[in-house]
């Protein structure tokens, strides 16, 4: 499945990868080309894919379960307040800001959650940022590619953390928008006025607009059409997350308008604690999200899939260098035990356990022992996996860190969460942490770290006021013992079970989701 512009099929094909890029795609019973002499193709006997490109994640917060939302909110300020809603403390905000700030367990969190990317065929997501010296922020280079800083010279970057931007800014914003990357900023997130008016700042005092096409606009569930035909007519895209957008606030974006409109439309799963586990799974919530609308499906097949390949990669600017199967690409793919003749149709339906080989700038990553004879052994989905994190440029701190013992330190620090909230090590400063060497993260949903993925208004705040935090009863106090969300879905029954139990999902979504991953 090329995913070219053409949705080009190769029925029994060969793709040719020398170093990280793609020679030649070529039918098997043609000769081989110019310097492959000599060179016999891998049979996989599943179908090729390119890479899964992600727009939109919060990676570092994925070792954390679903949370059990207790009510539909209205914009974000709601659901992170400390004072209205304290099981957001405790049990995401508050475990974060412990084991984020813990050198000895942050290579072990970048282990697992990378790793839960690889095994859904995710080849890029957004950065995981951390904090390596003082007032020094990097973006983590390791197996997959990420947005905000990609590893190859063919990719420019798409920064999800842009400069606090006050009710006025609007204007130091538009300049912001001149550079030469995309920026992706979360974009009337919520439903409602309040939510609203995070589109509103947009405008500026001359009655135009701070968009364009280097904006990429996460959630946007509060846009109007109205507001949607601006986006299109500065040529902005967007970023689609049903799933968190359902669980928070019973609602997602106008995505009809979106499509009718013709605006680019990629997907993200957001993070684990209100989204899909992977991207993989949020590919299951929009196709059951459009095909259950009242009026017939929005979207084809072809055009989910594209979500997550070509279209995600032209919302970048990528499209050059990746999204499709083509030569002269970079070898970014993904394979799926599966050669049904429904190809688009094969991908969505597929769990983790189909995922048979993730190829990364032509290093195989992931994949079956017969396609990947080394590298550590997983199940998944009862069959065994394996995965090669020794790719070129990983980081040395995180790179002799097995997902064996990654899960098992996360797994520990999460069960004994009251405990280390309690050492002194957990009570010390980021920056003072990373001083003496060690690694901690960049936590954008529950800290000021000097930019962010928001705007900030008057109106409403994007992330728990600081005085309103040291308020708070110590973490020691509240925190509880929690327990490591799976690796993957269609071993995590427990998922589907609290799914379930979702108050604010429409009635069909959870059964379905269920019933994909064979836990009905």
């Amino acid at each position: 499945m090329t995913m070219d512009a053409r949705d080009s099929v190769v029925p029994d094909g060969v793709v040719w990868v020398r170093d990280d890029s793609i020679v030649a795609v070529t039918p098997a019973a043609e000769p081989a080309p110019d310097g492959f002499a000599g060179v016999t193709p891998v049979s996989t006997g599943g179908t090729l894919y390119p890479g899964l490109i992600e727009l939109h994640n919060h990676l570092s917060y994925n070792a954390l379960q679903l949370w059990q939302v207790p009510r539909r909110y209205e914009n974000r300020g709601q659901w992170s307040d400390p004072t209205a809603n304290p099981d957001y403390r405790k049990l995401i905000s508050g475990p974060m800001g412990v084991i984020g700030k813990l050198p000895t367990i942050v290579p072990s969190l970048v282990r697992y959650v990378e790793a839960k990317c690889l095994l859904a065929g995710v080849t890029t997501s957004q950065g995981i940022a951390l904090s390596s010296n003082p007032g020094i922020p990097t973006f983590y280079q390791g197996v997959i590619r990420n947005t905000d800083q990609p590893d190859s010279p063919r990719l420019t970057r798409s920064p999800a953390r842009i400069s606090d931007i006050a009710a006025d800014g609007a204007g130091p914003f538009e300049t912001e928008l001149e550079s030469d990357h995309r920026l992706l900023l979360h974009l009337a997130e919520g439903v409602g006025a309040t939510a609203h008016r995070y589109f509103e700042d947009l405008q500026l005092a001359d009655g135009s607009w701070a968009i364009s096409p280097h904006l990429i606009g996460i959630h946007s569930v509060a846009l109007t059409a109205p507001d949607i035909e601006i986006v299109k007519a500065h040529g902005g895209s967007m970023v689609w997350s049903p799933l968190s957008n359902l669980l928070l606030y019973g609602q997602t974006a106008q995505i009809g308008e979106f499509h009718d409109q013709g605006v680019a439309i990629g997907l993200g799963s957001d993070w684990s604690p209100s989204g899909s586990k992977n991207l993989l799974g949020e590919l299951k919530v929009a196709y059951q999200y459009n095909r259950n609308q009242p009026g017939g499906s929005i979207f084809s097949a072809e055009d989910l899939v594209r979500m997550v390949t070509s279209e995600a990669a032209a919302i970048l600017d990528w499209s050059t260098a990746l999204g499709s199967i083509e030569p002269g690409k970079l070898a970014d793919m993904m394979v799926i035990d599966s050669t049904n003749r429904y190809h688009h149709q094969a991908l969505i339906n597929a769990t983790e356990r189909d995922v048979i080989l993730v190829m990364v700038g032509g290093t195989i990553c992931a994949g079956r022992p017969d396609l990947l004879p080394t590298g550590e052994a997983v199940t998944v989905g009862g069959e065994i996996r394996h995965l090669n994190f020794q790719t070129p440029g990983a980081d040395p701190r995180v790179a002799p860190v097995t997902l064996a013992q990654a899960t098992q330190t996360l797994a520990d620090a999460l069960h004994n969460l009251p405990e280390l909230a309690a050492t002194p090590a957990a009570r010390i400063d980021g920056a003072e942490m990373a001083a003496g060497g060690g690694m901690t993260l960049q936590l954008d949903e529950i800290e000021p770290t000097g930019s962010d993925f928001r705007l900030h208004p008057d109106h409403g705040f994007p992330s728990p006021i600081p005085e309103v935090v040291a308020a708070q009863p110590p973490l020691s106090d509240i925190l509880v013992p929690l327990t490591l969300d799976g690796l993957t879905a269609v071993d995590d029954a427990s998922f589907f079970e609290t799914l379930g139990g979702e108050m604010n999902l429409p009635e069909y979504l959870a059964p379905a989701l269920a019933a994909a991953y064979g836990h009905a």
